[in-house]
């Protein structure tokens, strides 16, 4: 039961003026007058066992996007039904005018939408519906909370996307150029053109020359369809907080825009999210289903409060890349990465593959080491720079075992990922 406004202003009206009156016996009485009223409308209030309640959720939907779901609300009783419902979500859900009134006939089904913004990715988890049924003097009703099973998942936002055009267009003149330059084995066949002075004439066609009465050579583009692996640390460092949101959120954006670049390019591209066991994993093919396929997987991947195994992420890139490949690991760069393994495990990738390793900066840190107004400022200044330097002495432990550094702000790592991927393929090493 339920009690609504306008039995405490009922309750108000008789007795505040009997009251000032001194008439205290009749206060009291009308007050409970108006209980026993408000009693009985919630007696004749249709009951809330008679209605049914289904929620119908989006699939998905993308971070910072909005987005509406809608509960059905079915009247099974003899009654009209009024009052009002609440569609409850978890607050992350970001839902805006969760309450509804409602009026609603016998054997009619009332579609109650709630508008949604999520402000965190994965899954976001529907709540109780609340039922509130008035009696006809609208002073009380019957109340029920019942259980309606809805989940909302929320993609990464890939707010990095707005780069890859930029990409796609030197990834075309990268393209065009080792057309013309490449005429070895380990190459695709493009095409046939004529020959100029200065072509490598084993390049020369002497079929197709013969068959056109001219010289013909033989262009070539680079192969397609290779391999590049990018495993996401989803260790304890991964769940500081770097700008507004978790330094993992800035390696899944970095993630996503090198699929998008890649399978453009006709690569084949696996992710693991792993820290010491695999939380996620998507092994794509090619083809438009990559993208989605990705972004459900990374969705939902949480960092975890364990410290990472190097080893094992070795072992894990020896048994899934049995060729060469390109090893993307998104990971922070610090001296407790080094005590992790982090040393082995690239050396032991690197005599067999090409090795990135990307590492999210903390932009508070540059902040913090300009600061020079008081004494605190000048401590944090020192701390901040002990903390660069450090970080500076791994990458170069790293660079000299022969893997790429990529280290970057969480709104320019994905670009500077994506640069350094285009570098690769510029230069050949890809």
């Amino acid at each position: 039961m339920y009690i609504t406004g306008w039995t405490a202003a009922l309750a108000a009206a008789g007795a505040v003026p009997a009251a000032f009156l001194h008439e205290r016996t009749f206060a009291w009485l009308w007050v409970l007058g108006t209980v026993l009223l408000a009693c009985l409308d919630a007696l004749m209030a249709p009951r809330p066992t008679g209605m049914g309640v289904r929620r119908v959720v989006p699939k998905a939907v993308r971070l910072s996007e909005s987005t509406t779901t809608v509960l059905e609300v079915a009247n099974l009783g003899r009654r009209r039904a009024r009052g009002a419902v609440r569609d409850a979500w978890q607050p992350s859900a970001g839902t805006r005018g969760e309450r509804h009134r409602m009026s609603i006939a016998p054997g009619e089904t009332a579609r109650l939408r709630t508008p949604m913004t999520p402000t965190r990715r994965g899954d976001r988890a529907a709540d109780l519906v609340t039922l509130r049924l008035e009696g006809p003097l609208r002073l009380a009703g019957r109340q029920r909370s019942v259980e309606a099973p809805g989940v909302l998942r929320v993609l990464p936002e890939f707010a990095s996307r707005r780069h890859l055009p930029s990409r796609l267009a030197r990834l075309r003149e990268i393209d065009g150029q080792t057309a013309v330059q490449l005429k070895g084995a380990g190459s695709e066949f493009d095409s046939l053109r004529s020959y100029v002075i200065g072509d490598d004439v084993r390049a020369i066609d002497w079929r197709a020359s013969a068959r056109r009465a001219d010289v013909l050579v033989k262009t070539y583009r680079p192969e397609r369809d290779r391999r590049v692996m990018i495993v996401l640390d989803t260790s304890r460092l991964s769940a500081a907080r770097v700008g507004d949101a978790p330094r993992l959120d800035a390696s899944i954006e970095a993630t996503l825009l090198l699929t998008a670049l890649a399978t453009k390019a006709g690569d084949r591209v696996q992710v693991s999210a792993f820290d010491r066991v695999e939380r996620a994993r998507a092994l794509g093919t090619g083809g438009p289903a990559v993208m989605p396929a990705l972004a459900d997987a990374l969705a939902s991947v949480e960092p975890a409060l364990v410290e990472p195994d190097w080893p094992a992420v070795a072992r894990l890139v020896q048994n899934r890349m049995s060729q060469r490949a390109l090893v993307v690991l998104l990971t922070t760069l610090d001296s407790s990465a080094v005590d992790g393994g982090i040393l082995d495990a690239v050396a032991a990738i690197a005599s067999k593959h090409a090795v990135v390793v990307a590492s999210v900066d903390d932009p508070e840190l540059a902040v913090l080491e300009a600061g020079r107004e008081d004494v605190h400022d000048h401590y944090a200044a020192a701390a901040a720079a002990r903390t660069a330097l450090e970080q500076d002495a791994v990458a170069t432990r790293v660079r000299e075992l022969g893997a790429d550094v990529v280290h970057a702000t969480p709104d320019e790592i994905a670009p500077a990922v994506a640069d350094r991927y285009l570098a690769l393929k510029a230069s050949g090493r890809l």
